[in-house]
């Protein structure tokens, strides 16, 4: 019987994500994603589906910024004449 620890990978409300000791309760504000194993085996799967670090809400307001300036710059352009 192996004696290496067991880890589950985890995510919270921002998309971020982490692993958690599958032996113990789950932290408030963090839920498992079904992924479990050993730490090298649970990091690999972080690495491999977290691309993009930024927290989810961050990345909800930019691109509401960039929805915003291409509305605004697309009521910028001149009329075409006939």
């Amino acid at each position: 019987m192996s004696t290496e620890h067991r880890f589950e990978v985890v995510v919270n409300d921002e998309e971020q994500y982490s692993i958690w000791a599958a032996d113990l309760p789950m932290p408030p504000g963090w839920r498992a994603v079904g992924v479990n194993g050993t730490k090298t085996e649970c990091l690999a799967h972080i690495k491999d589906v977290w691309t993009d670090m930024r927290p989810l809400s961050l990345r909800i307001r930019l691109q509401a910024a960039r929805e915003a300036a291409a509305a605004s710059s697309a009521s910028a352009l001149p009329e075409p004449r006939p």
